[in-house]
Parts: C-alpha cells; structure tokens; sequence
C-alpha cells in the first residue's frame, strides 16, 4: 500500500518545546527562573490542557497560588506568550517543503496541546505549511489514546496503512502502530527522518 499522507507530532519534532527557555525569555534570576519554570509548566496542569479539561484562567489562577506575588504578572506572560517562543527543529522546515514540492502527499499535524494553543495555530508560520491540524485540546482526547488516530483518520479519509506518523513518544508510536497507521520515532535527526521518508514514498 502507497504512502499518501504523513503525520507529524508538534513539541520536540517541528519545534523545540523547552521550558527552560521559553522561562529565560522573561527572566534573568536564576531562582526566579527555575519556579516558574517548576510551576507554569507542571505538567499538572498542562496534561489537562492537553485534555481539554481545565481553561487558560484557572491555570494562572492555580499557578499564582504558588507564587510570591512579585511573579505574579510575568507568570502570566510566560503563559501566553510561549507559543512564540518555540524555535523550529532545524531542517524541519527545509523537511516539509521538500515533502510538498516533490511527493503526491497531503501533510498533517496531530498534537497533544492545548484549545490556547488551537486558536493561535495561525501565529505559528511552519503550520501554515501543513494542509491540516489536529489538536487534542478541543477535541478532549490525547494522544496515545487510539481514539485521537481514529478522529484523524475518519475527518480526513485517510487509510492508516496509507499514512506514516512522526512522533517522539514511545507510547504514541506504539498505538499508532497498533492503529495501523505506520510510525516512525524521531530522534531529533532530521536527515534520517528525511531518507525514511524517501525510502517509503518510493514504495
């Protein structure tokens, strides 16, 4: 079966998803830095983001709790503003417009993030180079679930042996696998990734 559609995952295979740094952007004390980057990004919160199950308000409701008031404010811009703050794996880019030029093939994004997330998609250009998106935030359902492949799949046409989805999770790789869908894990190696990719748009 031809390969007709790719997949791709967001965080840590198109762009660098990296606290730390999205924290030092705001930041210059080394204490400071490290609570916030503890707090606004707890994957306590940001695992409900991902689910669609807690709002953009009681996040920074919950995080200033945590916080000495002094931070309050620059929490809050961390917060909404890290989507900008979120450089592109290199040659990723370079990926996608060789993919677009050269192949019969339709690209696509399947992420676990948040609905903030979703409704700035347009502020975040290497997107605009994908035909569509699907967020988990939204739809309340998250990645490894099989239910998110299926979502994808059945919105779109696609026959999973017809796609290969890119992902940097083990799990999700897996249940894509299981889905049908042909997966690839991406180690940060964009060039391997690219001749894989060559290798089974021959077939």
């Amino acid at each position: 079966m031809s390969i007709k559609n790719i997949v791709f995952d967001f965080g840590q295979v198109l762009v660098h998803y990296e606290p730390e740094y999205m924290t030092g952007v705001y930041v210059t004390s080394e204490a400071d830095k490290a609570l916030l980057q503890k707090v606004v990004f707890d994957r306590l919160y940001w695992d409900r983001l991902d689910a669609g199950t807690i709002d953009d308000g009681e996040v920074i409701s919950e995080c200033k709790k945590r916080l000495p008031e002094h931070l309050w404010d620059v929490a809050e811009k961390i917060y909404y503003n890290w989507i900008y703050n979120i450089p592109e794996v290199e040659g990723m880019r370079e990926l996608i417009i060789y993919l677009k030029d050269n192949y019969d093939v339709k690209l696509y994004l399947l992420s676990n993030i948040s609905k903030y997330f979703a409704e700035h998609k347009g502020e975040i250009s290497i997107l605009s180079l994908l035909d569509n998106c699907v967020f988990s935030g939204p739809l309340g359902i998250v990645k490894p679930n099989k239910e998110i492949f299926e979502y994808l799949c059945n919105t779109y046409s696609l026959i999973p042996g017809e796609c290969i989805f890119v992902d940097d999770n083990t799990a999700n790789i897996n249940s894509a696998n299981s889905f049908g869908i042909n997966a690839y894990l991406f180690d940060g190696d964009v060039e391997r990734l690219k001749k894989y990719l060559e290798e089974a748009l021959k077939q």
